[in-house]
């Protein structure tokens, strides 16, 4: 049985996409008697089967080899497209992880959207994203890849802009769409441009190619910065990470889904191109730059937030930044184990702020406060994520952390390890910081009727706190942790003691009256500088933005004074030449038959008139010898 579920495995997608179109059926346009939730659970129900067939498929193929297959998608004229699939231990886990966080996410928004018609859109974009994120961890093709990432986009402005009668989500979903889009496009070159480089687009054979290549320095180092381009833009990277603050318009459910494993999309496709970019050292530069930049500036920036989602969106960037480290310094094992850990952990950390904001009235965490009392499930849900998101022993991003600090150490850019500090110990500061601001202290006026969600809500937060506090025995049992005897003990104590001193201080500072509230850093110019988001929205109205009005200004100008104007002037002559034969023509045969006569005459002399010149040339040439 578990055999057959593993050479089946690929359709697992099939079923998500079967939700989705069984969704349309129940859209308010179509069916109105029944209202949009036998959508919800037409897709639940679906999403179960799939993490049932991956579940059973993962047992089967634990230590056991990778293999491929193969689908023929097409083949004519000589162009042969063949999707392959690779099967393997990693391939399915990824499924599991992605089919179970959404379904629990489909559970929380049975509750979240209650009384929303737009149920089934949502449910049948979250099977589509489902489908999708299945489809690209099993794809061993760089090009389909970059075709499925490209309806992820397309699902993205969608499921963003659910809610399209409000204004801020129009302009999110569309700000989301548009900067997205600039990631792609650089991918799309590159995937293009290493083509003719490597002669195939499968990361296997990539891989193997990568190991002898043999290419000139600089074709490789803009290919490989083409390429890293694209999970730039879907891990929310610096300059492009933007998009993910403004998707926190959208629905709380899809927020859980997008936070831990949609954003993970563009960190796969990094590891799996990991051999390429290797080819330029120049590459990995860019890329553990871009990383360390984020990762430090996404947590500093979460300390200025007020708004409760946004404060855990910037903490994404931040450790899909980190995703970049570990790739640029060649660790695509502690990447995958960061991308794992930090999944469960923000999923939970997404699922408690949103039972707190979906019956609350505001969600300025300045505003809220002493919530524990009322709210016991949604406050230990937020403790247990940033526990498990911290390095904070024994949970998941401990281990994940140290993996890569250890290989940091090793490494000739030991700095990194500072990076890593640093972000870790802003994190649990952050978070320190909201959970203190949300749950404990007296309530205030916003939070005095704030009761507990219900089970629909609960239900899947008590399955996440589950598998983050046991997410480490699970991995112990597949050996993929040290024992504790082989733990670098400095290391790990560094880590440990960033965690303390960040969520100490933050406790110190938010629950006593020592610092003045509202807490303000203490230079100003830092102050703006996070809080105005590095001026990121500044940098971007006064170059992209300026630059794209002023072109299209010059082009609406151009078009209208020479294009149209050309074809106007084309139309003014046709119109005056019609009128004016109408006054000059008399009827007769006779007539249009000498005045067609005259004009072959006169295009007939003007064809001749090169050979004529040369005519006369000759004639005068003759006159002159005979004299």
């Amino acid at each position: 049985m578990a055999s057959l579920l593993l050479q089946s495995v690929w359709l697992v997608p099939c079923y998500s996409l079967i939700g989705a179109a069984l969704s349309v059926i129940w859209f308010p346009s179509i069916t109105r008697r029944t209202g949009p939730r036998p959508a919800g659970y037409v897709n639940a129900l679906m999403t179960f089967i799939s993490f049932a067939h991956s579940s059973i498929a993962l047992q089967a193929t634990w230590n056991q080899p990778a293999y491929e297959l193969s689908i023929s998608w097409l083949d004519v004229a000589g162009l042969n497209f063949t999707i392959p699939i690779e099967i393997s231990s990693l391939t399915v886990g990824a499924i599991v992880v992605i089919t179970g966080l959404n379904f629990l996410a489909q559970i929380f928004a049975m509750g979240y959207m209650e009384m929303d018609w737009g149920w089934a859109r949502l449910y049948s974009l979250l099977a589509a994203f489902e489908a999708g994120m299945t489809a690209l961890v099993l794809c061993d093709s760089l090009f389909f890849s970059y075709i499925i990432l490209e309806i992820l986009t397309l699902g993205t402005y969608l499921i963003i802009g659910i809610w399209f009668n409000q204004s801020l989500v129009v302009t999110g979903a569309r700000d989301a769409f548009l900067t997205k889009r600039i990631g792609d496009l650089f991918l799309l070159m590159g995937v293009i441009a290493l083509l003719p480089l490597a002669g195939t687009w499968d990361f296997s054979e990539l891989a193997i190619w990568a190991q002898t290549a043999e290419v000139n320095p600089t074709i490789i180092t803009l290919v490989g910065l083409a390429l890293i381009a694209g999970p730039m833009g879907k891990c929310a990277q610096f300059p492009l990470h933007l998009w993910l603050d403004e998707a926190m318009e959208g629905p709380v459910p899809a927020s859980i889904l997008r936070n831990s494993v949609v954003v993970a999309t563009g960190a796969w496709v990094l590891v799996k191109l990991e051999p390429v970019l290797s080819l330029s050292p120049v590459v990995m530069s860019t890329t553990i730059f871009i990383g360390a930049l984020t990762a430090v500036g996404g947590s500093l920036i979460a300390l200025a937030q007020i708004d409760l989602k946004r404060t855990l969106s910037y903490l994404v960037s931040a450790y899909m930044g980190l995703v970049f480290v570990a790739v640029g310094t060649h660790q695509t094992e502690a990447a995958l184990l960061v991308v794992l850990s930090h999944a469960l952990s923000i999923a939970l950390l997404m699922s408690g702020a949103g039972a707190v904001v979906w019956n609350s009235v505001t969600q300025n965490v300045t505003q809220l406060g002493g919530l524990w009392g009322r709210r016991p499930v949604s406050g230990l849900a937020f403790a247990v994520g940033a526990l498990g998101l911290t390095a904070f022993p024994p949970l998941g991003s401990f281990w994940a952390l140290l993996a890569l600090a250890d290989g940091l150490q090793g490494s000739n850019q030991a700095w990194l390890i500072g990076v890593l500090l640093v972000t870790n110990a802003l994190t649990a500061f952050g978070l320190t910081r909201v959970f203190c601001l949300l749950f404990c202290g007296k309530p205030k006026q916003m939070a005095l009727r704030s009761p507990e969600v219900h089970w629909s809500m609960v239900l899947p937060m008590t399955i996440l706190i589950g598998f983050t506090l046991h997410l480490p025995l699970v991995l112990q049992s597949l050996s993929l942790l040290p024992s504790w005897a082989e733990v670098n003990t400095d290391m790990a104590l560094l880590l440990i003691w960033s965690t303390i001193f960040g969520g100490s201080l933050a406790a110190v500072i938010y629950l006593g009256n020592y610092v003045p509230k509202p807490v303000k850093f203490p230079v100003k110019v830092l102050q703006e500088l996070v809080s105005y988001d590095f001026y990121t929205p500044t940098l971007y109205r006064n170059s992209i933005v300026f630059g794209v009005d002023r072109v299209s200004r010059i082009t609406s100008w151009f078009d209208k004074h020479f294009v149209d104007g050309t074809v106007n002037l084309f139309g003014t002559v046709t119109l005056f030449s019609g009128q004016s034969l109408r006054y000059i023509t008399s009827g007769q045969m006779q007539f249009y038959a000498l005045t067609i006569l005259l004009g072959v005459a006169l295009l007939g002399l003007w064809l001749c008139f090169p050979f004529l010149s040369h005519l006369t040339l000759v004639v005068t040439t003759g006159v002159a010898s005979k004299g």
